[in-house]
């Protein structure tokens, strides 16, 4: 076999093969293909290979643009426990907001125009009343992101002024999200005050007797210090803060919006006790306990939410249509008492046992598996240490390593926990009408996995 036994390019688009490549992929795409395929036939012909066949070159070429063009983002069957999976995504959203996305991704919408008026309005309207209604606050801004809304809020009030914070609120979030590097970047020093376990409120008023242009208080995130420990309260920080005039940011980071207490957990702050305490500000996410697409959102004083409204930077951090209108969606379940019911995370927490005992039970029993108690967390910087109990499918094997990596092949994936000597799949994250899919997930696995054992007979 020679060099001279391969098929032209121009020949293999001619052939029925080759048209239908062009069809679906398109011309210069299946050429690039074709021409990188038959480049690794004429390497492997000079090491001693035979010359592919051109059927081999058209299937070659159809499998490579195939995974060129296949999407790196895919749904995946959250079966890890970890209801708010900041690697996933976090927040599932509601029909409803899902809904909204989808229609105002396929026309031309109000974004910032005033029907009314009949001119440019302002895009903060379409989430600013529902927010207000929902928190008691004067005033709402929405921007992309919860890192976002602490840098602008900074940057607005703070920039080359002092910002005083307990040294045990340094805290570092997923992703390299860092306190003291937010407020270097938005140009302010920062003062710390405290030690890592005990911050009084006197260490905050020496702090601010030098001067300050803002107090911050930094939710936890996902760790915890007990023990020998001491934190001034709000309501401390908001009354040292009219004592000196210096506005309280409180970056409250998951931000619930229902007490979390009320469905077997510990309590979550919550952004209306932030509101009623006086904090000037409140920051924290759109995606996490809330439920809704990911944003920063910021609530409180209405001038200093003015001041954060035409700042420079509000522009490069705003928030899109799609935001809008799936964080409207959202917010208008919980104002019509319907966010446990309707919103995916607040079903997922306020699922009750014996429902997932059942569930896990008949799928176990499709699947010749065991169900078992274990217990889910809440994820997303919210409420450390703190579990619920739920139920599993747990999957047993001499490999429960091979057999995660088997499901996480399968379409959609299903991405589960390996404990012990087991995949454990854990119903809470999984919705109930996801039931059936993850059974056949697993059943297209369990054949993938008998047929490899087949061949090594």
């Amino acid at each position: 076999m020679s060099l001279r036994d391969l098929p032209s390019v121009e020949r293999l688009l001619q052939t029925e093969a080759g048209e239908r490549l062009q069809a679906d992929f398109g011309h210069d795409s299946s050429v690039r293909a074709l021409r990188q395929v038959l480049e690794s036939a004429r390497q492997a012909i000079r090491d001693g290979s035979p010359a592919p066949g051109g059927d081999r070159v058209l299937a070659e070429a159809r499998q490579a643009l195939d995974r060129q063009l296949a999407p790196s983002l895919q749904s995946v069957i959250n079966a890890t426990g970890v209801i708010l999976h900041t690697n996933m995504g976090r927040a599932v959203l509601s029909r409803a907001a899902r809904q909204a996305i989808d229609e105002a991704a396929a026309h031309y919408t109000t974004l910032e125009y005033d029907l009314d008026r009949g001119e440019r309005g302002r895009r903060d309207v379409h989430a600013e009343s529902l927010l207000r209604d929902l928190t008691g606050a004067e005033a709402a801004l929405v921007v992309n992101n919860n890192a976002a809304a602490v840098l602008l809020a900074v940057s607005a009030l703070a920039a080359r002024r002092r910002v005083v914070v307990s040294r045990s609120q340094l805290i570092e979030i997923g992703g390299g999200f860092r306190i003291p590097e937010v407020l270097k970047q938005s140009g302010a020093k920062l003062v710390e005050v405290g030690t890592t376990n005990r911050t009084h409120r006197q260490d905050f008023e020496s702090a601010l007797q030098e001067g300050a242009g803002l107090i911050l208080r930094a939710h936890p995130s996902n760790f915890k210090i007990i023990g020998f420990t001491q934190q001034p309260s709000l309501a401390d920080l908001v009354e040292l803060g009219e004592r000196y005039s210096v506005a309280v940011l409180d970056d409250l980071g998951s931000g619930a919006l229902l007490d979390t207490a009320a469905y077997g957990l510990g309590h979550e702050p919550t952004v209306q006790e932030s509101v009623q305490a006086g904090a000037s500000l409140v920051a924290f996410s759109g995606d996490k306990l809330l439920g809704g697409p990911q944003a920063g959102l910021l609530v409180g004083r209405k001038d200093l939410v003015e001041r954060l409204r035409r700042h420079p930077l509000a522009r490069a951090v705003r928030a899109d249509k799609l935001c809008l209108a799936g964080l409207a969606a959202t917010l208008g379940h919980y104002l019509k008492g319907e966010a446990v019911r309707e919103i995916p995370v607040w079903r997922m927490i306020a699922a009750e046992e014996d429902g997932l005992r059942r569930r896990a039970e008949t799928c176990a029993r499709r699947l010749g598996a065991e169900a078992r108690p274990a217990r889910s967390t809440v994820g997303g910087g919210s409420l450390p240490e703190e579990t619920l109990p739920t139920w599993c499918v747990a999957l047993p094997g001499p490999s429960p390593d091979a057999r995660a990596a088997d499901l996480r092949r399968q379409g959609p994936p299903v991405i589960g926990r390996v404990e012990a000597d087991a995949v454990w799949l854990d119903l809470r994250t999984v919705l109930p009408e996801q039931d059936d899919l993850l059974v056949q997930c697993v059943e297209s696995a369990q054949a993938a996995d008998a047929q490899k054992d087949d061949a090594l007979r």
